[in-house]
């Protein structure tokens, strides 16, 4: 498998089975083409995945705490029990992805897309959510104390047993 930047140039190659259990700690892998890609229990600590395409990618228990996903696509990705702790997610397109069980706490998702996504059982303790479009999106479940969500959008999205203690609102 090639893994390419946005303008098609090779960044390096690897079989394709690889990228499971992969260890990808501090990569520089901005704008890479990952587009369903198999990165389960991936570590990707600390890597740089800004404007990475991870469209339909799974991500399925694997270790982003730390990482920089500013401007990411993970539209329609699976981040099942995914650790995205301390995360940068700024302006991300997380819209369809699942994301339940994932540990985001302290995550930053200001102005990132969250549309229709699934984020049951997720804990998003202390996460900036300001800005951010969570229309249509299953928090069942969730842990929001003392989450930001100023100007978040969060039309017909499912609160039901949703923590929101401490919430910060504007």
């Amino acid at each position: 498998m090639q893994i390419k930047n946005i303008y098609g140039d090779v960044l390096f190659e690897v079989p394709a089975d690889t990228l499971r259990n992969a260890d990808l700690r501090n990569a520089d892998l901005r704008n890479a083409d990952l587009r369903n890609a198999d990165l389960r229990i991936a570590d990707l600590r600390n890597a740089d995945l800004r404007n990475a395409d991870l469209r339909n990618a799974d991500l399925r228990i694997a270790d982003l705490r730390n990482a920089d996903l500013r401007n990411a696509n993970f539209e329609g990705a699976i981040l099942r029990n995914a650790d995205l702790r301390n995360a940068d997610l700024r302006n991300a397109n997380l819209e369809g992805a699942i994301l339940r069980n994932a540990d985001l706490r302290n995550a930053n998702f200001e102005g990132a897309i969250l549309r229709n996504a699934d984020l049951r059982n997720a804990d998003l303790r202390i996460a900036n959510l300001r800005n951010a479009d969570l229309r249509n999106s299953d928090l069942q479940n969730a842990n929001l104390e003392g989450a930001d969500l100023r100007y978040a959008n969060l039309e017909d999205a499912d609160l039901n047993n949703t923590i929101l203690e401490g919430l910060i609102l504007g």
